[in-house]
């Protein structure tokens, strides 16, 4: 009786045929996918990144993702590291504006392992000062590492520069003065103001019962105390357009063209994600891949990207070159867009460009574990999770007007930075 009951609030809580989710009593979020596998995939998304960090803190929630696996009131860090490794499984985190991600991968009899050893980082960690240490070392030559890379640190210096002012304009990794003066105290007081069960989703992709997920999520999450996030993150000022080039000695120059996009709840975003895909996307028909690097020779590498935050977001164009030839692929770029902002797409060219995002995307999919943690992001931002036929029919729905528009919105006033290269 009690499994009919619970099959019941089951199929009024489904969303669409991908994804069943439900809510703790405590708030924490849960979203579970049946999958036809050996293999589960398990993860905690918070909705915390370097955006909630104060002046002082530049760099804590980078920290406090590594010190995650430093040891819980029940686990040392080998412990932590061997619990999942010694089954063939592994766990791993990553930090970004604004959320953290602790995830791991495993085989399905394994799952309520890894689930549970999710839980005793995020919630039990006790950040003990030697493995701080150590770990402050190596979070500090990470950082020397990332100054080697021009490629990784202009695109930082040029979000740094466009939203200046803001909690979005300073690098994930944080400062070597930052860095130099974290303590335990510094992470725990990070982590009880900024992970809040309100701001959590628990995400499982597994060939287990829904019943099943309700039990694992219930016993490791749901027995947690709730939090409810009392801060609001700042609104994002406005900063004047830019060019800049600064003197690096690396081989290449660098260069980033690009600016202020749409936020996550703009439904203009989904036009934008294609004109980005129909500019710089990861396919050789790319239309700046075929004129710098097919037709003219100038790059090995260009590629256009879109981040939508929750308030704001950043459109940019990279390309490395011959110091040389920069102001040639400027010119080649601007007269790419400005083509984009003054010629409608043919019908059969925006037929085209949608068939391709579309395959690409269902591609992507296939990757089970990005396609949940795809999906968590989903559940934190809008409370919901679109399937893959209603996100396929918001990128047919995209009109040749909808990409003038969007084009002539965000292309109209784009800034540079330029890393000089030596010339060869």
């Amino acid at each position: 009786m009690r499994d009919r009951r619970l099959n019941r609030v089951e199929k009024s809580e489904r969303i669409n045929l991908e994804f069943y989710r439900y809510t703790l009593p405590n708030g924490i979020r849960c979203i579970f996918k049946r999958i036809d596998s050996p293999v589960a995939y398990c993860a905690l998304t918070v909705n915390a990144g370097s955006r909630d960090e104060r002046a002082a803190e530049y760099g804590i929630a980078h920290f406090t993702e590594h010190m995650l696996f430093k040891g819980t009131s029940r686990r040392r860090a080998h412990h932590i590291n061997c619990r999942l490794e010694k089954l063939g499984g592994e766990l791993n985190a990553f930090t970004t504006k604004e959320e953290t991600v602790v995830h791991a991968t495993t085989l399905r009899a394994d799952l309520s392992k890894a689930v549970e050893l999710i839980s005793d980082v995020i919630f039990e960690s006790t950040f003990p000062l030697k493995e701080l240490e150590k770990e402050r070392e190596v979070i500090l030559d990470e950082i020397n590492s990332y100054k080697d890379s021009p490629t990784e640190r202009i695109y930082d210096e040029f979000e740094d520069m466009l939203f200046s002012g803001s909690q979005l304009g300073h690098n994930i990794l944080g400062s070597k003065a930052t860095v130099s003066k974290f303590t335990d105290g510094t992470i725990s007081g990070f982590v009880r103001r900024c992970y809040n069960t309100d701001q959590m989703v628990v995400s499982i992709a597994a060939d287990i019962s829904q019943i099943a997920f309700r039990k694992i999520a219930g016993k490791y999450f749901g027995q947690r105390p709730a939090s409810v996030r009392d801060f609001q993150r700042r609104a994002v000022p406005h900063v004047d357009k830019f060019e800049k080039t600064v003197n690096r000695g690396t081989y290449q120059a660098h260069c980033v063209v690009g600016g202020r996009a749409y936020n996550m709840h703009d439904p203009a975003r989904n036009t934008l994600s294609l004109i980005t895909n129909i500019l710089g996307g990861p396919a050789a028909n790319s239309m700046l891949n075929i004129l710098l690097r097919e037709k003219y020779g100038l790059t090995y590498n260009i590629e256009a990207s879109f981040i939508p935050y929750s308030d704001t977001g950043i459109f940019a164009i990279y390309f490395g070159t011959d110091k040389g030839r920069t102001g040639q692929c400027i010119e080649l770029i601007e007269r790419t867009l400005k083509q984009l902002r003054h010629r409608r797409l043919s019908s059969r060219q925006l037929a085209a460009a949608q068939k391709q995002f579309i395959g690409q995307l269902s591609i992507s999919m296939e990757g089970k574990e990005g396609y949940m943690l795809g999906a968590a992001k989903s559940e934190l931002v809008y409370n919901q999770v679109d399937s893959p036929e209603g996100m396929y029919q918001k990128i047919l729905s995209i009109t040749s007007s909808d990409i003038l528009d969007a084009a002539n919105t965000v292309f109209e006033a784009l800034s540079v930075l330029v890393y000089n290269g030596h010339r060869h």
